[in-house]
C-alpha cells in the first residue's frame, strides 16, 4: 500500500515539474505533449518508486540489474534503459526495457538488434552521441555517427528501431552552459534526416532535473528527471 504523504509529496512534484515543461514549451512555441517525462529512479528507494508508478507511467534505470529486478514488479510500467548498457546485458535489458536510450556503438547496436530479435521483443532505441566530446562520456562522435549513417539500416532486425538520438551534457552550475550540446544535437539530428528522409528519428532525449528547461528549448521530446521528483522525501 502506497503511503499517502509520499503520494502527496511526489504528486507536488510531478505537477511543478509538468508546470516547468509547459512553461518551456510556451517560450518556444512548441507542443507540451511532445514532451515525455521520463522518471529516473536510480537512486529512489522502493516504496517510492511503487508510489511514483501509481502516478506517472513511464520510468527509467540506469543500472541493468536494477531494471531487471524492478520492471517485473511493476509490468504496466513503460521502462527505460537510460545509463551504459554493456554487451553482457544486453538480453536482460531487451527483456525488460521498451525503450534503450544509450546504444553508443554500431556493435552494440548490432546486438542488441540480433537478441531482440531472438526474444521476438519490439524494442525502441536511441543513439547516444557525445556531443560536448568529453573523454568521460561515451557515444558516438558526432562526424563518426554521420559518415557511417549508411551502415545503421543493415544492422538493425525487425524487432528494433532506432527512433532518435541521446546525449547528456556537462555538469554545469548554470543550465545555460548545456545549450550549445542540445542544440548541437539537434542539428545533428536534422543532418541525419536530410541524409536519409526515410528515418525519421522522432526523439531527442535529452536533459535533466538541472538542465531540462534549456532542453525542451532545443527540441527534447525526451526528459530524464531524477532528483527533482523525490525532492521532500526521507
Amino acid at each position: 500500500m502506497s503511503n499517502p504523504e509520499q503520494v502527496t509529496v511526489l504528486q507536488k512534484n510531478l505537477d511543478r515539474i509538468r508546470q516547468r515543461i509547459r512553461s518551456a514549451c510556451e517560450r518556444r512555441n512548441h507542443n507540451e505533449y511532445d514532451v515525455e517525462l521520463v522518471a529516473v529512479t536510480k537512486y529512489a528507494d522502493w516504496p517510492w518508486v511503487k508510489s511514483l508508478a501509481a502516478l506517472h507511467g513511464c520510468l527509467g534505470e540506469s543500472r541493468p540489474q536494477q531494471l531487471m529486478e524492478r520492471a517485473p514488479q511493476l509490468p504496466d510500467t513503460e521502462w527505460h534503459m537510460i545509463g551504459s548498457l554493456q554487451s553482457n546485458k544486453v538480453r536482460q535489458v531487451v527483456r525488460a526495457a521498451a525503450v534503450i536510450h544509450s546504444v553508443d556503438s554500431l556493435k552494440l547496436l548490432e546486438r542488441v538488434a540480433r537478441i531482440a530479435a531472438e526474444e521476438d521483443a519490439d524494442v525502441r532505441v536511441l543513439l547516444q552521441v557525445n556531443v560536448s566530446g568529453e573523454a568521460s562520456k561515451s557515444g558516438f562522435d558526432p562526424h563518426d555517427l554521420l559518415e557511417n549513417w549508411d551502415q545503421i539500416p543493415a544492422l538493425l532486425s525487425t524487432a528494433v528501431h532506432v527512433v532518435g538520438l541521446m546525449t547528456m551534457a556537462p555538469a554545469a552550475d548554470d543550465p545555460e552552459a548545456t545549450r550549445p550540446v542540445f542544440a548541437g544535437l539537434a542539428q545533428l539530428r536534422k543532418e541525419l534526416i536530410e541524409q536519409s528522409p526515410e528515418i525519421s528519428l522522432p526523439h531527442l532525449s535529452m536533459g535533466m532535473s538541472r538542465d531540462f528547461e534549456v532542453a525542451i528549448e532545443e527540441g527534447a521530446t525526451l526528459i530524464r528527471v531524477g532528483s527533482a521528483l523525490f525532492e521532500g522525501l526521507n
